[in-house]
């Protein structure tokens, strides 16, 4: 069934004082194409009410990127001295000028002041405002979108602000943002609506079991892991040799967004085959926002995710607990936001509807979650990895910032975030390009960068693979089996200063034959991944059987055990957790193993080359962990 296009109805809102007339505007967001699948409607109730969200311009964001560099850069003195939650929290809260300027600029367009809610972590002013009141405010006109898979959506094409405000404001929700959807939603007259869906699912090919791939049996010699990857094949291509000895002080969380779900019995199934001793071992379950095990939709597309996670961190990391966020209920769809906000008090407060999930949830349907938002629930555990993306083309720049933002106050608290870079090679989900004159389509020929995995904060995780007919012990390329490595140049971040001298050196030595009509070839933006870990022809269980899964949504996870286990040793020798990695990973590259062949093609083109150094194909290489073991206990 359809959503149909209504809003809930709220009191009023408007105060009855008319808008005072505001002169000078300016624009603060515009956009001059939709996200591929999107087309316009003409049944939008402008009556209707929605809630607004103005995201105000955080304070000290001028000395964000020294603060984390200060706790992060290996030869910095306060290296590893990290920063409390509620320390970063009060170091970015907006200033008392900003919160004014904006409240007074409410005031003025009639909006009464008891309307407006302020929420000091987050940094944001929140408030419902019908659809036309909406549109004088920002003199923006707003419509209805309706996505191919029948996800309703609120946006307009531009909005501004008095001029004298822009300068305090960041962005504002609902206008230009669209997520991508995962699923048609069912609901009925009395749902709040034009609800995209909010976070980007893996591509299908990451965790759907190539056809014809059921494993009948498992080989336990290391010279077939080409063909089938096991724990012991990790352990053997990245010099994994380490017994956990400080597991109640260590923690490595995993993020997954339901529907998607793990199967109790395939743990054990797969434990019995490579890890006796973890069978029935479970990961502590956080729920956010509703966030369940559900067992009614099965197969690789609602299991396959989260059974290749988590059988493959148990496995690397036992006896280290591990944590998995399970975000969302049935009938919302929860974003990337829902799950800050249930990792970081800070952050809560101001969800958007069109953007992220809103609980309680307001649908009658069966597993509505009906409790208050997740808000806090759960301190963040030492490192986090975390197999969802999006296209950057699907957000704005301002929203994506704004968000990326909050994965560096993470990294000032000694939070490793980890991100696939995607498995579509310089195409974006699905394979899509941008066409330039368009939206994303399978035609388009510029490449498609992928969010949260181009945010420079966050370690973004590339794949590998062991070359047909070689082994363990031979040098791996990039993924060229059912998927490619996700990897290019962000359309949105500038490039970091402690990634600027791999970068150089790649673009002097290896500049890519093709144009600005393909990607950001302006040599300042940010590139991915950073580094990258085997992704093809994992053996996982699903359903009872084994089948092999390949993606980036493999390599993540792995990437995140092998962190975890070096903050076990840096914990036994009472160092505090590694923390964001990157400056270190750039400064020592010699601490991960180089890859030098393969590509990621995409968009009709061969994509980018795997080269000596970083390349945007696999980033500086994989782990090596005995190196980078005696890397991070020397600092």
């Amino acid at each position: 069934m359809r959503l149909p296009l209504a809003f809930l109805l709220l009191p009023v809102l408007f105060s009855e004082a008319g808008a005072r007339p505001l002169s000078r505007r300016a624009v603060l967001e515009s956009r001059d194409r939709l996200p591929a699948g999107w087309s316009k409607r003409d049944d939008l109730n402008k009556r209707g009410v929605v809630p607004v969200r103005i995201n105000l311009r955080q304070n000290n964001l001028e000395r964000s990127d020294q603060l984390l560099m200060d706790v992060s850069d290996p030869d910095s003195p306060r290296y590893g001295q990290h920063y409390t939650a509620q320390e970063v929290a009060d170091i970015f809260a907006p200033s008392k000028e900003t919160v004014n300027a904006v409240k007074d600029w409410l005031r003025d367009a009639g909006v009464a002041p008891h309307r407006v809610k302020y929420n000091h972590g987050q940094g944001s002013l929140t408030l419902n405002m019908a659809v036309a009141d909406l549109e004088e405010l920002l003199h923006a006109e707003y419509n209805a979108y309706e996505h191919d898979t029948g996800a309703l959506h609120l946006a307009c094409e531009s909005y501004s602000v008095p001029a004298s405000v822009k300068h305090h404001v960041d962005f504002i929700l609902p206008t230009l943002h669209f997520d991508v959807p995962l699923s048609k939603r069912d609901g009925d007259a009395n749902d709040k609506v034009l609800k995209a869906s909010k976070v980007g699912w893996p591509d299908k090919s990451a965790t759907r079991p190539k056809q014809g791939t059921t494993v009948e049996n498992i080989f336990s010699d290391l010279t077939n892991c080409s063909q089938q990857i096991t724990p012991d094949c990790l352990r053997a291509l990245y010099k994994i040799d380490y017994s956990p000895v400080t597991k109640d002080q260590n923690s490595y969380g995993i993020v997954e967004y339901t529907p998607q779900a793990y199967v109790p019995s395939d743990l054990d199934l797969f434990a019995k085959n490579f890890s006796r001793s973890t069978i029935g071992v479970r990961p502590k379950l956080v729920s956010f926002d509703g966030g369940l095990l559900q067992s009614n939709q099965t197969g690789s597309d609602f299991n396959g995710e989260s059974n290749l996670d988590l059988q493959y961190a148990i496995n690397l990391v036992d006896p280290i607990p591990l944590t998995l966020y399970q975000v969302g209920d049935l009938v919302e769809s929860a974003s990337f936001n829902n799950f800050l906000d249930g990792v970081d008090a800070s952050y809560c407060g101001g969800d958007n509807s069109t953007e992220d999930g809103i609980y309680p949830d307001a649908s009658n349907a069966t597993g509505s979650y009906k409790g208050p938002e997740s808000c806090g629930t759960a301190k963040p555990t030492y490192v986090i990895s975390t197999s969802y993306g999006m296209n950057e083309a699907d957000a704005t720049p301002a929203y994506e910032r704004r968000q990326c933002e909050e994965y560096k106050k993470l990294g000032m608290q000694g939070v490793t975030v980890l991100y696939s870079s995607g498995d579509s090679g310089v195409a974006g989900s699905g394979g899509n390009c941008t066409n330039p004159t368009t939206a994303l389509s399978a035609n388009g020929t510029r490449f498609t960068p992928g969010f949260p995995a181009t945010c420079p904060w966050v370690t973004s995780v590339g794949a590998t693979q062991i070359n047909p007919n070689s082994t363990v012990f031979d040098p791996e390329s990039a993924c060229e089996q059912v998927i490619y490595s996700g990897g290019g140049f962000s359309d949105v971040f500038a490039m970091p200063k402690y990634q600027k001298t791999a970068v150089a050196k790649y673009f002097k030595d290896y500049k890519p034959p093709y144009t600005a009509q393909q990607y950001n070839n302006s040599q300042a933006t940010r590139g991915f991944p950073d580094i990258s870990a085997n992704g093809a022809n994992y053996v996982v269980a699903i359903n009872g059987n084994f089948s092999l899964a390949f993606g980036t949504s493999a390599s993540s996870p792995v990437v995140g055990s092998i962190f975890t286990l070096i903050n076990d040793a840096r914990f036994a020798a009472g160092l505090g957790p590694i923390g964001f990695v990157n400056p270190m990973l750039y400064k020592h590259p010699e601490a991960l193993n180089d890859i030098t062949m393969g590509g990621n093609q995409g968009c009709g083109t061969p994509g980018f080359t795997a080269v000596p150094g970083w390349d945007p194909v696999t980033g500086l290489g994989t782990p090596n962990f005995e190196k980078l073991l005696a890397l991070f206990l020397s600092h």
